[in-house]
């Protein structure tokens, strides 16, 4: 008992010493714990509305082809410009943007109409040209944005679009001797430059090269005949006649060659080493999340091509009279309008980068306005007059600070189409297809990942694009 009494201060200092720990470690614990993991994360996976929203059509050939009826559509492109240090000129060749001179190639008389160009630089605010004043110029507008203004009904003004760099105005006069006047006033959003040329310098051009005076006249006859408002040849139809009148004759005419689409494709090799795959396989399979994380890489690379590729993009197939610009910079409640007009048959869907869709909201909490939601395969989605506004991050933002937005009409009538081949050989996914290429010498194991896809805008007002959105506060 002595003894026992004499050491329990002893035993007491020791149980509870400053320097050791009284009992088992979580550190060291954890060594004899099982982990609960996760599936390996992926940064880059975003929503990717743009596949989703898609009606895929099966293309059994590997390309696609859009048969149409024929279109007489004469230079409805844009101008191109070259500046040097403050100077700047139209090309010559992209004069034949304008739809007198399509198909007109001298490069010697087309030096001398570019020549005929001269510079003006103007403010916000300026008066280009007024309404009723004679048409007597033809207008470039180099940069810069232009209000087209024309007198209303009840004394105010009507605004009937906006021009930007590239568009044109008062190109009429090539191929009507008597233009009449300005339907409306050029009046300047920002600042900016344009090139003019007069038609008394124009007319002195086109009396010294009898080609181009020709050109002009086979142009004119081609103006005359009759089109419906698609540039379409019209279809002759006769209706609430009496008696026995002799009924007009027609047919309809298709295009002699039609845009075919060709199935792009994404490829890569996956590489898992054989140990990997027999001793790290528990309790994730090594190569299904491999294989995985690499099946949505792809599938981010697919709809990137699909909004960027120059030769089936989205933003590179959309015709120029489809595209519109702002109004100021940001987008407004009126410019979405506008936009949504472009596709008004049945618009299905806005894509925008969400940096787009914020600067979007902004401009309606300005105006106290508050866009409704709708349900789109179970997610409320941002909505503009019924139609859903969804993020798509393909969509570029420039350095300046501009992107584009995008409406869509889906749909293998008249509308946007996803063109993709199913039952292809040791195919994973649809459209995707995941081939064993066998086992190397080090073991390494090798597969390849395939996906084969475009997209199709089935007739031009299928799309259209809002330009040069200012999406910075």
């Amino acid at each position: 008992m002595t003894t026992a009494t004499g050491n329990a201060p002893e035993n007491a200092a020791r149980n509870t010493a400053p320097n050791g720990p009284s009992s088992l470690t979580t550190a060291a614990a954890r060594n004899l714990a099982t982990t609960t993991k996760t599936p390996p994360q992926m940064q880059e996976i975003s929503s990717r509305w743009l596949l989703r929203v898609l009606p895929w059509v099966q293309v059994s050939g590997g390309t696609f082809r859009v048969n149409r009826r024929l279109t007489h559509t004469l230079g409805n492109g844009r101008v191109e410009f070259v500046s040097t240090g403050t100077e700047i000129r139209v090309i010559p060749a992209e004069l034949g943007e304008l739809p007198a001179l399509a198909g007109y190639d001298d490069t010697a008389v087309l030096e001398r109409l570019a020549s005929a160009f001269t510079q003006h630089d103007f403010r916000p605010g300026d008066v280009l040209t007024r309404a009723g004043d004679p048409a007597d110029q033809v207008v470039l507008v180099a940069h810069g944005k232009v209000s087209r203004r024309g007198p209303g009904r009840y004394d105010g003004e009507t605004e009937h679009g906006v021009l930007a760099g590239g568009d044109f105005e008062g190109d009429r006069l090539l191929t009507e001797d008597d233009p009449g006047g300005w339907p409306y006033s050029l009046v300047a959003l920002t600042g900016g430059t344009v090139l003019t040329a007069d038609a008394q310098t124009l007319r002195e051009v086109v009396d010294g090269a009898p080609g181009l005076a020709a050109h002009l006249d086979a142009a004119r006859a081609t103006a005359a005949a009759p089109r419906n408002a698609a540039g379409e040849a019209v279809i002759e139809l006769a209706s609430g006649h009496v008696g026995e009148p002799v009924l007009p004759g027609t047919f309809v005419d298709y295009e002699l060659s039609p845009r075919e689409y060709e199935l792009s494709v994404a490829q890569t090799v996956l590489r898992v080493h054989s140990r990997v795959a027999d001793l790290y396989n528990e309790p994730m399979n090594q190569v299904e999340e491999q294989l995985r994380l690499t099946i949505e890489a792809l599938r981010e690379r697919q709809e990137h091509e699909l909004v960027n590729n120059r030769e089936f993009g989205l933003l590179h197939n959309a015709d120029v009279r489809q595209r519109i610009h702002t109004r100021t910079g940001p987008p407004t409640p009126d410019d979405l309008d506008e936009l949504l007009a472009t596709v008004w048959k049945e618009p299905s869907v806005v894509l925008a980068h969400p940096r787009a869709i914020a600067a979007f909201g902004r401009e309606c909490s300005r105006r106290g306005l508050y866009p409704d939601t709708v349900s789109l395969g179970g997610h409320a989605v941002p909505a503009w007059r019924g139609v859903p506004v969804l993020p798509c991050n393909k969509i570029p933002v420039t350095a300046e600070g501009t992107s584009s937005v995008l409406a869509l009409r889906t749909g293998e009538r008249q509308g946007v189409v996803g063109l993709h081949r199913t039952g292809i050989p040791d195919e994973y996914e649809p459209g995707l297809s995941v081939r064993y290429m066998g086992v190397n010498d080090q073991a390494v194991i090798s597969y390849l990942v395939s996906a084969y896809y475009s997209t199709a805008v089935l007739v031009p007002d299928a799309l259209g694009i809002l330009e040069d959105v200012e999406i910075g506060h």
